[in-house]
């Protein structure tokens, strides 16, 4: 129960988040118009990593593509779980794959192997308990990620509340007011 909550920020205090957030001019607009925004995160930090490398420099929706290509070529079939026909691919299936069949380019696809090899070799290497700095200098070490993608898998894959992906392009044209 735990990992849900977690999963969709339940345990966040929307209205103290709001109280600190509202002094920020920059800020305060977006509160007003969206209070009680969360923070969705991601079922554990590998799968967030996944998804973050698979996203860098593409839109959503094409990481959204790609990742269920993911899923559905290399995730174990479920049964028994309504609308859920496969579960999220496992290190140890995306280390040994050709992750070039989702439409990978080369250099992601040999970097999503590498980390996923990394983890599946060290399992501790994405255990909780470890302060933001510690899971951004460990996660930096890894092959294809940096900063951004390390601040990214920090906040929603172990729902680190101070983790800011800060060079997002997405959240840098959202706080200046142009449009993507």
């Amino acid at each position: 129960m735990q990992r849900v909550r977690r999963m969709f920020d339940l345990d966040a205090d929307p209205a103290a988040i709001a109280r600190s957030l509202s002094r920020s001019e920059a800020l305060a607009d977006s509160i007003r118009e969206r209070p009680g925004l969360r923070i969705p995160g991601a079922w554990d930090p590998f799968e967030a990593m996944v998804r973050a490398i698979v996203g860098q420099q593409i839109s959503v929706a094409a990481a959204t593509t790609l990742c269920a290509r993911l899923v559905e070529r290399f995730g174990q079939p479920l049964q028994g779980i309504a609308g859920l026909t496969r579960a999220f691919p496992t290190p140890e299936a995306l280390a040994n794959a050709d992750l070039s069949v989702a439409g990978l380019t080369r250099p992601r696809a040999r970097n999503l192997a590498a980390v996923a090899a990394r983890v599946a070799r060290e399992p501790d290497l994405l255990a909780p308990g470890r302060s933001l700095e510690e899971i951004v200098e460990r996660l930096c070490a890894l092959p294809g990620i940096g900063p951004w993608t390390a601040q990214y898998v920090a906040m929603r894959g172990f729902h680190e509340p101070d983790a800011f992906p800060a060079t997002d392009l997405g959240l840098l044209r959202a706080m200046t007011g142009s449009s993507p």
